[in-house]
């Protein structure tokens, strides 16, 4: 299933389209209460403003949310993109190391204690 929209941002790895919550799949970003979490907040922002990101669904549910990989007009990956910005980690075990390239060698550091990796 897809969805086509545009995103409204709750943190660096949630984003709302059409009124359905949108995990991004392979990432985990810091909550909004931790170090770094209003940071990956606004980088969401800013890469999704204005823009209508298209959603390929994967099929399966975290908490309240549907979970999918999001692209932006230009077809560039939200979840790589947040990755690359150093504000979101490859999220192991459900990316199957989808985005680990593309973390910058101080980011396991700067981002530790946080998410999955406490």
């Amino acid at each position: 299933m897809r969805l086509k929209g545009k995103a409204w941002v709750i943190d660096g790895d949630t984003i709302v389209i059409n009124k359905v919550k949108i995990r991004l799949a392979g990432i985990d970003a810091p909550e909004l209460d931790q170090h770094w979490g209003q940071k990956s907040k606004w980088e969401m922002v800013r890469l999704c403003k204005g823009e209508i990101i298209s959603v390929e669904l994967t099929g399966e549910t975290s908490y309240d949310r549907l979970v999918g990989t999001c692209f932006l007009p230009d077809c560039r990956d939200v979840g790589a993109e947040i990755v690359k910005a150093g504000l979101a980690l490859d999220g192991g075990h459900f990316s199957k190391g989808k985005y680990k390239h593309l973390e910058n060698p101080d980011m396991r550091r700067k981002l530790r204690g946080y998410g999955r990796w406490r």
